[in-house]
């Protein structure tokens, strides 16, 4: 069988506020079906309503102490990347040892998580992205960031609506009408797309930005009013119809074109991404300051750096009257289907990656290699060597 031999551990996830869990009764039985010995920590599945018993009945093992999970699992499964475990008093990486395998969501171009992958390096530990998965067709089950992107452009909206001081919808009065709340979304990729809908179906107006011209379609066909960008498609677009990294000149144009649309907004959702590096900063403080108090802004894309200048990973800060939420976590705050959906797509990449009951890195093969990001006490992911270059850092 595909995991005979392969012991397979799953963690608490303890990042405040996350609720999801990296496997399901349903995907944990597939992996004991096919051979593996899955370890589950007590608890973990709680927040997403899944209980200790259910992992059970699965011929999954529940343990009480991480420490010993980890030790004896081969290969450790999270959704967000390691933490400090304020519990035992140390972080999560010290208790990964060298040649073990970590598939996370590490979002390791970001700059708060640089030390993270260094240490993972000085460890030696096989860490592998699940954000820097390629969308190609043959990944496609395998590509959490997607399945993710899509509850966080619903739930980016409806936090927002939550705090805003007004109505979004047209709303006819015995004293008049009340005008619907100005809703501009920046990256019209899959979260983007699902934030436009989600806001047209609460009844707001809509405009959108994005450097592709495929994807600013695509926003249009959903209802969307287009920003024009002045951005030539050769510089936008990348391998595989992903967003390029813009130079300095042509980010500032990006900018400028957006600048009179986040003033007049009630609701500013960012999304835009350039997959495996660090996220554009698109809104800055000065543009910031021009939008109406009471406003919302919601950083879908924080958990790799952000897209607004003032926006803190894990805070939710006021600016002059402006809501900036920098939530890292948006999915775990939908933990049942987003824990559904995300359980899936690492069964898929677990399937992928093993054979015969070992952990077989293909370097030649472009899924593997797109998502490796620490093998053989080394950082070999070009992202985040390239951000760690220009942020001054020095990789291992």
């Amino acid at each position: 069988m595909k995991f005979t031999g392969l012991t397979i551990g799953i963690p608490k996830e303890i990042l405040a506020g996350e609720r999801r869990v990296a496997v399901t009764p349903e995907t944990a039985a597939q992996l004991v079906k096919d051979g593996a010995r899955v370890l589950v920590q007590k608890g973990a599945g709680l927040g997403a309503y899944i209980s200790d018993d259910e992992y059970r009945a699965v011929g999954a093992e529940i343990c009480s102490d991480v420490r010993e999970l980890v030790q004896a699992a081969q290969v450790v499964l999270k959704v967000k990347q390691p933490a400090f475990n304020v519990e035992l008093g140390v972080s999560e990486v010290e208790l990964l040892r060298e040649g073990q395998v970590l598939i996370t969501f590490l979002h390791p171009a970001a700059p708060a998580n640089h030390g993270i992958v260094q240490e993972l390096a000085r460890r030696g530990v096989i860490a592998l992205t699940l954000d820097s998965i390629p969308r190609i067709s043959r990944a496609q089950t395998m590509d959490a960031l997607t399945s993710m992107s899509t509850v966080a452009g619903y739930k980016a909206v409806i936090s927002a609506a939550n705090r805003l001081p007004k109505f979004l919808p047209m709303l006819g009065t015995a004293v008049g009408m009340v005008q619907p709340a100005q809703v501009v979304v920046i990256g019209a990729g899959v979260a983007g797309l699902q934030a436009i809908a989600t806001a047209k179906r609460l009844g707001a107006v809509t405009k959108a930005a994005d450097v592709r011209p495929d994807a600013a379609e695509q926003a249009k066909s959903l209802g969307a009013r287009i920003i024009e960008l002045p951005i030539p498609s050769e510089l936008a677009i990348g391998e595989g119809g992903y967003a390029k990294l813009l130079p300095e000149e042509w980010l500032k144009k990006e900018q400028e074109a957006i600048a009179p649309a986040v003033s007049e907004a009630d609701i500013v959702i960012l999304s835009a991404l350039v997959p495996g590096h660090e996220a554009p900063v698109l809104v800055t403080q000065e543009m910031v300051e021009t939008m109406r108090p009471g406003s919302v802004i919601v950083d879908i894309s924080i958990d790799q750096g952000g897209n607004c200048a003032l926006a803190r990973a894990g805070e939710i800060i006021e600016h002059g009257g402006v809501v900036i939420d920098g939530t890292q976590n948006i999915p775990g705050t939908v933990p049942v289907s987003a824990t559904m959906l995300f359980a899936k797509n690492v069964l898929h990449f677990v399937s992928h990656l093993v054979h015969d009951g070992k952990v077989e890195l293909n370097l030649a093969d472009e899924i593997i290699a797109a998502s490796l990001v620490t093998h053989n006490g080394q950082i070999v992911h070009s992202g985040t060597l390239e951000a760690m270059r220009a942020h001054g850092e020095g990789a291992v």
